[in-house]
């Protein structure tokens, strides 16, 4: 066996790193590694392209794969049939419980943007996932209240990290191996077997694919694990997010190469606005105002959830809404105000066509239960409304330059903020925190450093007077580190002090870094 463990071995690790987990990835890692990479270049060859000035388009080589009216992805598996209601979060002990008993119908296992990617958080959520299928997970929190998995958990569908990212513990032939590789191996040959048995299906979300070739490679891999172990061919079932301005062109080719695993596309709305912003920040026609106003009702963004919609009930898969983000607070006032808006979008998603939609607290579940109980009733699902009636051109998905709004210095100090605060947190171990009422993740936490090298690339004029300056942005910075220490014991300065840097190493160099994951695991995890 040809691979190295570089992370250090706590209790019942070895459970989920057993030699024929081990022999699996490696297995994973010599047939795929290539194409992986192969995958990274076409992507940064891509964004050099668009960088130039080139936008993209609906693809001319797939154009019959558009146009054929016949193929339909395959039926529904046990346990995704209804999805109205999903909960988002990490795959730590507490949220696995919460998560299975918050009364969606799915939850989103997240090693992804939820999950800040510890040695210990990746291990210690697959040995969760393992306890929760065999119902012997528990906590007992600090007043001393156990809490167990209840008689009717929620469906575990897991999403594994983006190709872009490494698993810098577990090393192949002197590399390290890919964390999509690692994250989808562990789970699916410790709980495939046991979710067919408990009357399940291994179930995935796929995260930021920019194509249908990432598309195949992922079907490729699906059909590699099942053969390898020996589960019958179709069983694994795949959710992906179209969460990149690429995919929204090939929604239709994705499923097409998923097709015999396909569940359904997912509005991944957050990582979204952060594609746009990554791929054309180099365009001042691009440019988006703070990050409040671009809300999905604003032309490019809802031109994208209309046409998913349409794409996946004509080929016969779910599809389902963006996150709701909002953490119920304890002042009424705020409540009030922040529930009517989450009401508001859930119910124009379900009156949209969408079959279920996100959320990413507990307490938000109902809410959203109710708006599609209402649209659907007893039905589980909307797939025979095909939304014939929509057309989206090119033009309509790079509609940007008709985002109403504007750029101001609140927004400006706002997004420093939120990206500080996060950027804190995830070095701190937690991918998933609640800031200003809202639970941020790493996809939000990118719109905002990259709003900032945006406008701060393009000196972008403040609705309130001045511009965005290097200057402005560091004096921003500073103020907020000053104010995080503030708010926190001495202990931890010098991971505010980590984070800063990274938010500037991040946002203020010449060129913007794709993702501030791959440098702050590199350098800190």
């Amino acid at each position: 066996m040809n691979i190295q463990i570089t992370g250090p071995m706590a209790d019942r690790y070895d459970e989920i790193l057993s030699p024929k987990a081990l022999d699996f990835l490696v297995a994973l890692d010599r047939e795929f590694a290539a194409r992986r990479v192969a995958v990274l270049d076409t992507r940064r060859a891509r964004r050099a392209r668009y960088a130039e000035g080139q936008l993209p388009g609906f693809l001319p080589e797939t154009a019959a794969v558009r146009a054929d009216p016949d193929w339909r992805v395959a039926a529904p598996a046990p346990g995704l049939v209804d999805r109205r209601v999903e909960i988002t979060g990490p795959t730590d002990r507490r949220m696995t419980v919460n998560a299975l008993n918050s009364g969606a119908r799915v939850w989103l296992a997240d090693f992804e943007d939820a999950l800040t990617p510890t040695w210990h958080n990746v291990i210690d959520g697959q040995l969760n996932l393992v306890d929760a299928i065999d119902r012997r997970i528990d906590f007992t929190d600090g007043r001393g209240k156990r809490y167990a998995v209840g008689p009717d958990p929620a469906t575990i569908v897991v999403r594994p990290r983006g190709w872009h990212l490494v698993e810098k513990h577990l090393v192949v032939d002197g590399r390290p191996i890919s964390a999509s590789l690692v994250d989808f191996g562990l789970y699916f040959l410790h709980c495939a077997q046991r979710q067919l048995d408990a009357g399940s299906g291994p179930y995935f979300y796929l995260p930021k694919l920019e194509d249908h070739r990432e598309a195949r490679l992922w079907n490729d891999v699906f059909r590699f694990a099942q053969r390898y172990l020996g589960i019958p061919h179709g069983t694994i079932r795949a959710t992906v997010l179209v969460e990149t301005i690429t995919a929204a062109f090939e929604m239709e080719e994705i499923l097409y190469e998923l097709r015999e695993h396909a569940a359904g596309l997912n509005a991944g709305r957050w990582d979204y606005i952060f594609s746009i912003i990554k791929n054309f920040g180099y365009r001042d026609d691009f440019l988006l105002p703070d990050r409040g106003a671009v809300t999905m009702t604003v032309p490019f963004m809802r031109a994208y959830t209309e046409l998913l919609v349409r794409t996946c009930h004509r080929r016969g898969a779910h599809a389902l809404g963006g996150m709701a983000a909002f953490i119920p607070s304890r002042d009424p006032e705020v409540n009030s105000v922040a529930l009517a808006r989450v009401r508001a979008d859930k119910e124009r998603e379900a009156a949209d066509g969408f079959d279920g939609s996100w959320v990413a607290h507990p307490g938000l579940v109902e809410i959203c239960r109710e708006t599609f109980d209402a649209v659907l009733g007893d039905r589980p699902h909307q797939l025979g409304r095909l939304r014939d009636e929509v057309t989206v051109t090119a033009d309509d998905l790079l509609a940007v330059d008709r985002t109403p709004g504007r750029v101001s210095a609140a927004g400006l100090r706002g997004n420093i903020a939120v990206a500080l605060r996060y950027l804190d947190s995830w070095l701190g171990g937690t991918g998933a925190a609640a800031i200003f009422n809202l639970m941020e993740d790493a996809a939000t936490a990118e719109i905002a450093r990259c709003q900032v090298w945006q406008w701060l690339h393009h000196a972008t004029p403040l609705a309130d007077g001045g511009r965005v300056t290097s200057d402005r942005v560091r004096a921003l910075v500073a103020d907020e580190v000053a104010a995080l220490c503030a708010e926190r014991p001495p202990a931890d300065r010098q991971r505010i002090a980590d984070a800063a840097a990274i938010l500037e190493r991040t946002a203020l160099a010449d060129d913007l870094p794709a993702f501030f994951t791959t440098e702050a695991y590199a350098r800190h995890m």
